[in-house]
């Protein structure tokens, strides 16, 4: 245990501090600007106590520039989830009044009651994933709101307007055949087509992007693509938000940090599970995507998989569920090879993927001829090709399952 944990609140324009002993008892605050000096003021005045640790709330986030700075300065900084800091603040006052000093030492015992605190390391190749999966998702965003802004000028301007989801050709198309009547519908039209060009230049970034996340993802030496329905864009998405795999311990752990993990909602004699609202969602929004396009294909291993939940007498949306924490376990065998010396490889054994995929087709990344998953940990010999005799137990399977379908 730290002598000293330092705890911080940052914010946009300043950076409050506060540090307490091992039985939480204060010793001291201070309150910096946002400038280009803030590391160096708060290690001028920790300087009184050289065994401290600092906890920055939200270390991934507001707190990011403050944290990696005092990693490059060789501090010791854990991650802060904010919500441990209100529930801290909660249980020692007993209301939720809140100031930034109080907020600063909220974070310190926090962090210095915590049975597992994560460290923060300075940043590698998941940053730059993590950026660029960002800036994706964003532009993908802003692509639905101008497509939606589109179609409502259209069925201002034609009845009915588009019933479809629209592109940039198809939207051209329809403006030439638009006649306005009046100054509304001329005003309207040339709406649409600033409209239209809104959406050619996000297509346009789209694309550019997307091939800036499949160079990335392919620096990383992932193997992750060789999932069935996981390609650059699913990859760089979890790997941006898994970072460094040790701290999940486990696949169960993982399972729960991406919500894929079901939880109990059980009462008197009735035991059931349902799906997980905690955890970090754009992982599982991944994993989801990855389980869609595996059910999309009747000769996946990963539909054969959800028809036989089904014949079992799960619901759709229990062999979805059955189907996302395979894929989970999958994934986190696989980060968990990867992160293993190359000199030591730990390939899953059993129907893995084949390496390789390096498309960039979708948002899916899906591609048809990728298999499902191994096994959830690394077997002892390890290899990438499934052994044929798992490969013919997994086609005769979904043999039967199609001929059993009506």
């Amino acid at each position: 245990m730290a002598a000293v944990m330092i705890g911080v609140d940052p914010h946009k324009a300043s950076h409050t501090a506060a540090a307490i002993g091992p039985a939480e008892e204060p010793l001291g605050g201070i309150q910096v600007r946002a400038v280009a000096s803030q590391a160096a003021q708060l290690l001028a005045w920790a300087a009184a106590w050289p065994e401290r640790t600092w906890a920055v709330e939200g270390a991934t986030g507001l707190g990011n520039l403050l944290a990696q700075q005092l990693v490059t300065a060789g501090e010791v900084v854990l991650d802060v989830q904010p919500k441990m800091a209100a529930r801290v603040r909660l249980l020692a006052s007993g209301n939720t009044n809140k100031n930034d000093p109080g907020d600063a030492g909220s974070v310190a015992v926090a962090a210095l009651r915590s049975r597992a605190p994560r460290r923060v390391t300075a940043e590698d190749h998941t940053a730059v994933l993590k950026v660029w999966s960002k800036r994706y998702r964003d532009l993908g965003r802003a692509r639905t709101q101008v497509a939606c802004r589109l179609h409502a000028v259209l069925a201002d301007l034609v009845p009915g307007g588009f019933s479809r989801e629209i592109t940039a050709g198809q939207g051209a198309s329809m403006l030439k055949r638009i006649r306005p009547s009046g100054p509304a519908a001329r005003a309207r039209r040339e709406l649409a087509a600033e409209f239209l060009a809104d959406l050619r230049r996000l297509d346009a970034q789209i694309r550019g992007t997307r091939n800036t996340l499949a160079a990335a993802v392919q620096a990383s030496g992932t193997t992750l693509t060789g999932i069935f329905g996981v390609g650059p864009v699913i990859a760089a998405a979890i790997l941006g938000e898994a970072g460094d795999t040790t701290r999940f311990g486990d696949r169960d752990r993982f399972a729960a940090c991406n919500g894929t993990a079901p939880i109990e909602v059980s009462s008197g004699g009735r035991k059931i599970h349902r799906l997980s609202l905690r955890g970090n969602r754009r992982p599982g929004h991944a994993i989801h995507m990855a389980a869609v396009t595996q059910i999309r294909y009747a000769h996946s291993p990963g539909r054969a998989y959800f028809d036989r939940k089904l014949a079992e007498g799960k619901t759709g949306k229990e062999a979805l569920r059955c189907l996302k924490r395979q894929i989970s376990d999958a994934i986190y065998a696989r980060l968990v090879a990867d992160a293993a010396p190359r000199s030591t490889p730990a390939q899953a054994e059993g129907p893995g993927g084949q390496p390789g995929n390096g498309s960039v087709s979708s948002a899916a990344g899906s591609h048809p001829g990728r298999r499902l998953f191994g096994k959830a940990t690394p077997g002892p010999h390890p290899s990438l090709r499934p052994a044929a005799t798992a490969r013919r137990a997994v086609q005769a399977t979904a043999l039967k399952t199609s001929h059993r379908s009506p």
